[in-house]
């Protein structure tokens, strides 16, 4: 994994960003980073976590917004700043 700073991960697709949290989890599992590099790979890590958490929040809303009629059946959809 390239390094970088925490401050590109905000730009990263959530795919991205759950491949590099996937990569960095299995580095720490395997232990095979030393302690300077896994402390700043876990950082990193809770970084991509946390815009991983952001993104899904933002699609589980846009999901919410999809009006349904009285019986279940989807009717449209309103805007998320409604």
């Amino acid at each position: 994994m390239a390094e970088t700073t925490n401050d590109d991960v905000k730009t990263l697709s959530f795919e991205a960003a759950l491949a590099q949290l996937e990569e960095i989890v299995g580095k720490l599992e395997s232990g095979r980073a030393p302690l300077a590099e896994s402390i700043a790979i876990y950082e990193r890590g809770e970084a991509l976590k946390a815009h991983c958490e952001t993104l899904l929040r933002t699609a589980e809303a846009r999901i919410e917004k999809i009006t349904l009629s009285r019986d279940g059946r989807p009717t449209g959809t309103e805007p998320l700043d409604a």
